[in-house]
């Protein structure tokens, strides 16, 4: 029996369907979203000119992860669905396992980005490596 599922999501339109997914699948079960806030992509937005202050990446992230919640959770409450939110740091792929290990989750849902070429080669597919590690069952959505 499937009892706690978690949805990475990270507020882009395949994490929306997982999590429309696992709520319409697992419907009796405890759903819990994960946003990692990835240090490694501070890096990039600082270089990219994207912060004004590299200080100031982690405050960014921390809100940009609020909004997700919020979201997350106004997409659960629409389908009368009460959901529990975390924020980790870290590299996405290991926080999502360490997370599912530590906390018996049961299942993990996660959507596909569907990187292909040098991006998979340079960067990984989240994905991937969750699927490849898992000691748990992993649905994918593309």
């Amino acid at each position: 029996m499937t009892d706690h599922i978690l949805v990475a999501y990270d507020g882009s339109p395949l994490s929306e369907r997982a999590l429309t997914y696992a709520i319409e699948t697992f419907s009796d079960a405890s759903i819990t979203t994960i946003y990692v806030i990835n240090p490694i992509d501070s890096v990039i937005d600082v270089e990219a000119g994207g912060l004004p202050v590299a200080e100031d990446w982690y405050d960014n992230a921390k809100e940009r992860a609020t909004r997700h919640h919020t979201t997350a959770t106004d997409l659960a409450a629409d389908r009368n669905t009460e959901l529990d939110t975390v924020t980790e740091v870290g590299k996405p792929a290991r926080a999502i396992l360490e997370y599912a290990d530590e906390h018996n989750i049961d299942q993990i849902v996660m959507g596909s980005h569907g990187r292909s070429g040098i991006d998979r080669t340079l960067l990984g597919s989240v994905a991937e490596k969750v699927t490849r590690r898992a000691r748990i069952p992993v649905t994918i959505i593309s």
